[in-house]
């Protein structure tokens, strides 16, 4: 599992820190399916991710725990949440991309076909990130937050508060975390 951690400044004391995760493996990952806004189930190994994540973190303080509003976050986040005692909000900004009609579909068959006009589009996909980011500074002003999402909104989260392109950010795998100091 890896872990990619933004230092904290010493300076700024009083401030949100997100740890940002992407949920355990789920069947659809297994399977290279293009889950979207799907549910989704983790698998085994993705229960014993979430699970690794929890005992990780055991020792830290936590204010509050965060999940999309999608099975596999959810789940994900009640694992992670469950030896702090802590309950999960959901929200909806946190959802993966809208990917359309590409939703359901074998991945490595969508390599070179044409974009269809139902994905969400990035702006779209962005301007949710942001507000993502507002929710968690203006809801949790000087707490430490767990926010469990999808590799892609994640990906838009990293790239709204680095400003920088969505290709420039790596992508997350399953049950990894990234620290960011709001």
């Amino acid at each position: 599992m890896q872990f990619f951690f933004v230092l904290l400044s010493q300076k700024n004391i009083n401030m949100t820190v997100l740890y940002l995760v992407r949920h355990g493996e789920t069947v659809d990952n297994a399977n290279q399916i293009m889950q979207g806004q799907t549910q989704g189930e983790l698998n085994e190994k993705g229960i014993a991710q979430a699970r690794e994540v929890a005992e990780k973190l055991l020792g830290e303080h936590f204010d509050a725990f965060v999940s999309s509003d999608l099975k596999r976050s959810f789940d994900t986040a009640t694992i992670i949440a469950r030896p702090h005692h802590l309950p999960v909000v959901t929200t909806p900004l946190l959802r993966e991309r809208d990917w359309g009609s590409f939703t359901g579909k074998y991945i490595p068959d969508l390599k070179d076909k044409v974009w269809p006009d139902d994905i969400e589009p990035l702006d779209a996909l962005k301007r949710r990130a942001t507000e993502f980011l507002n929710y968690i500074r203006t809801t949790f002003p000087d707490q430490r937050v767990i926010a469990v999402g999808h590799g892609i909104i994640n990906k838009a989260i990293q790239s709204v508060y680095f400003d920088k392109p969505m290709n420039e950010i790596q992508k997350m795998t399953n049950a990894e975390i990234r620290i960011l100091e709001l």
